[in-house]
C-alpha cells in the first residue's frame, strides 16, 4: 500500500508544477471568461481522466521494451519537458497576455462542459503532463497509482485556475513557474539516466 501511495503522491507532485504555468491553467482560466467556473471544471477534469488513461497505456507499452530502451526514453520524456518548459517560460508574457480578456457573456449548461472537454482534450495531446505520467509509468511506477496522482494534479491545478487564476497570476510570473518546472524535468532525466 505504500508504494502505491508513493507513487500516486509522485505522480501528483511533479505534475502540479508542470502544469501550473502550462497552456491547461491558461486555457481554463480563458474558458472561465466564457462559461460558468463550475461547468468548465466539470468539462476539463473529464478531458483529463480519459488523457491520463491514454498516457498510463502508452507508458504500459513503454514497459514491454527492452530495460536499457525504455531507461532512455523516459530519460528523452523527461529532456523534451524540461526544453519545452524552458523555451515557453520566455515567452511567458505572451501568454499572461492572452489571459487580461474581459469575460464575455457567461454562458452555462452542458454546452459550456462539452466546449471545455473538447478544448482541454484538444490542447492536452502530448502535453507534459502526459508525457510525464507515460514516463512514471514507463520508469515502473504503479499505473493506478499514477494514473490518480495525475489526474488529481490536472484535477487541482484547473481547480486553481478557475478559483485563483487571476490573483496568481498578477503575484507570480509564468516565466519563474516554469523555470522551475524546466528544473524539475531536468532533474528527473539526470535521476533516471543515473539510477536507471
Amino acid at each position: 500500500m505504500i508504494s502505491f501511495l508513493a507513487a500516486a503522491a509522485t505522480a501528483f507532485i511533479l505534475i502540479v508544477p508542470v502544469e501550473l504555468p502550462d497552456k491547461t491553467f491558461i486555457a481554463t482560466l480563458i474558458l472561465t471568461t466564457k462559461y460558468r467556473g463550475l461547468q468548465v471544471w466539470l468539462g476539463v477534469i473529464a478531458a483529463f481522466f480519459v488523457q491520463c488513461l491514454v498516457a498510463v497505456a502508452f507508458g504500459r507499452l513503454i514497459n514491454l521494451l527492452p530495460h536499457d530502451v525504455v531507461k532512455w526514453l523516459v530519460v528523452s520524456l523527461f529532456v523534451i519537458g524540461a526544453i519545452i518548459l524552458f523555451r515557453s517560460a520566455r515567452r511567458g508574457d505572451e501568454d499572461e497576455a492572452e489571459t487580461d480578456a474581459s469575460p464575455n457573456n457567461v454562458r452555462s449548461g452542458l454546452r459550456a462542459v462539452v466546449a471545455s472537454f473538447l478544448v482541454l482534450f484538444a490542447a492536452e495531446w502530448g502535453d507534459l503532463s502526459q508525457l510525464l505520467t507515460a514516463g512514471l509509468v514507463a520508469k515502473g511506477n504503479n499505473p493506478y497509482a499514477t494514473f490518480i496522482g495525475s489526474w488529481l494534479g490536472l484535477v487541482a491545478v484547473s481547480g486553481l485556475a478557475v478559483l485563483l487564476g487571476r490573483w496568481l497570476l498578477k503575484r507570480v510570473r509564468l516565466e519563474l513557474v516554469r523555470y522551475v518546472a524546466a528544473g524539475i524535468c531536468g532533474a528527473l532525466a539526470i535521476v533516471t539516466a543515473i539510477t536507471g
